[in-house]
């Protein structure tokens, strides 16, 4: 959808011509030009008239204050628009006229001329050119001697002070061959702006899904689940459920546990149907190659990815690093991955999202027998860097299983409020505390021992 915010001053006395009224040329001096962001045409045109006025109110605010679903991957269209309109305290008249004769077109020009001349603008629906696609565009004068209606075009990134002739754009006013779209623009007392929101707005998670879709392209399903897109390649169907079952339920489990901070971006899901798609897609998406066969979070471009073919586990597990990201920013690498990795393998119990032992199991066993795991002090103070460089896998196993120890003495949840509040860099001596042990070296043998003890029958 888009359309025209037709907004110009009077400079000369009407006259009339051919039946319309000739306004002589006109033009509005120092309106701002903004470019639309996808499918925000009709938004940046009200961002601009606003500015024209002296108010600062962005698109995305126009947006957002419309009530438009995200979901419906959009912009607002006419009724949603003047809906907006009619809100923030413009007289927008009854913006739809029949054409059922040349004559409405007629009076409906002089009726715009008219307005403009007391000073009046108006947002008018139209056709973009030709090939019959609806837009908004606003329009600051008219030049009588070239007979051309002169405009600020969202469109265009050179858009400023655009022309077109009086009789084009009189051919690409009616929609559907009957129908003139006008609204005034009349103020009769102060406007009510919108407010702004924290986000993810609205607008962000359109825009980030119709980013999703552009990118995505065809034989891909998008599906909007605040605050995540989710960017699939199986059946439609199949990525619709992991939307609404497993990315939905997963996020509500974690904020009622874990999280008092929202994510502050929208966050892209990637899932392909296989390794295949995995890495060609990463590295035509990202332009990098996954160094896991399973998924990864990407920080910098708020997605995470991953080979769903391997299990929903992967989309659990990552699906914990935003939130830790910005509820708990100096997270200790050791929890930030130990319990991310907890919910690979995982189920709801009484609402609240459980771990359950997984592959990651007998290695560590392995490394225990072995006397190959480090005393908790040490590997709690792993760097970021010394965390990873391990490429064994003993580092996630150990920090998994800790996490899992916490959940099953039901320390797993109040140990997680008190080490986000304290100064423990580290979580050492908060762990201390949650456990009441001040020897450390027997906690480490009874914790070796209750892992010793798991079960693992390899599902």
């Amino acid at each position: 959808m888009v359309a025209l915010l037709v907004l110009v001053l009077a400079c000369a006395a009407p006259a009339t011509f051919g039946g319309a009224v000739d306004p002589g040329s006109v033009l509005i001096e120092g309106v701002p030009h903004v470019m639309q962001r996808p499918d925000f045409c009709g938004e940046a045109c009200v961002e601009m008239a606003l500015g024209h006025l002296g108010y600062t109110v962005d698109q995305d605010a126009i947006f957002d204050a419309s009530g438009v679903d995200p979901g419906l991957g959009r912009g607002v269209v006419t009724r949603e628009l003047r809906a907006t309109l009619v809100e923030m305290g413009f007289d927008v008249g009854d913006t739809w006229y029949p054409m059922r004769a040349e004559a409405d077109r007629v009076a409906q020009w002089n009726a715009l001329l008219a307005d403009l001349h007391a000073g009046v603008p108006s947002i008018v629906c139209m056709y973009y050119d030709a090939r019959g696609s609806e837009h908004f565009r606003l329009v600051l004068g008219y030049d009588a001697g070239t007979d051309m209606v002169i405009y600020h075009e969202p469109a265009q990134p050179d858009g400023a002070h655009a022309r077109l002739p009086r009789d084009a754009f009189l051919a690409l006013w009616p929609l559907g061959g009957d129908t003139l779209i006008r609204m005034r623009l009349a103020r009769p007392g102060p406007l009510a702006l919108p407010t702004p929101q924290a986000g993810p707005t609205p607008a962000e998670l359109v825009q980030a899904l119709l980013r999703a879709r552009e990118v995505a392209g065809p034989g891909f399903t998008t599906v909007l689940e605040p605050p995540y897109v989710v960017i699939g390649n199986e059946p439609e169907a199949t990525v619709v459920a992991r939307a609404e079952g497993t990315v939905r339920r997963t996020d509500a489990l974690l904020r009622a546990d874990y999280f008092t901070t929202e994510l502050d971006h929208t966050w892209e899901i990637w899932m392909f149907r296989d390794a295949a798609s995995y890495v060609r897609h990463t590295e035509s998406v990202f332009g990098e190659t996954p160094t896991t066969p399973y998924g990864f979070a990407n920080g910098y471009h708020h997605a995470l990815v991953m080979n769903i073919a391997l299990g929903g586990g992967t989309l659990v597990h990552e699906m914990v690093h935003p939130y830790l990201a910005v509820d708990f920013p100096g997270v200790p690498a050791w929890f930030n991955e130990g319990l991310a990795s907890l919910y690979e393998q995982s189920g709801e119990l009484d609402g609240h999202l459980v771990g359950y032992p997984n592959w990651r199991l007998p290695g560590l066993q392995e490394a225990i027998r072995a006397d190959d795991v480090p005393d908790f002090k040490p590997f709690m103070a792993l760097s970021t860097t010394e965390f990873y460089a391990d490429r064994s896998g003993r580092n996630y196993a150990q920090a998994r299983y800790l996490c899992y120890y916490l959940q099953e003495r039901g320390l797993l949840r109040p140990y997680y409020k008190a080490l986000r509040v304290a100064t423990d860099s580290t979580g050492y001596t908060t762990l201390r505390a949650a456990l009441g042990e001040p020897d450390m070296a027997a906690f480490q043998r009874e914790w070796e021992q209750f892992v010793l003890a798991i079960a693992y029958d390899g599902t």
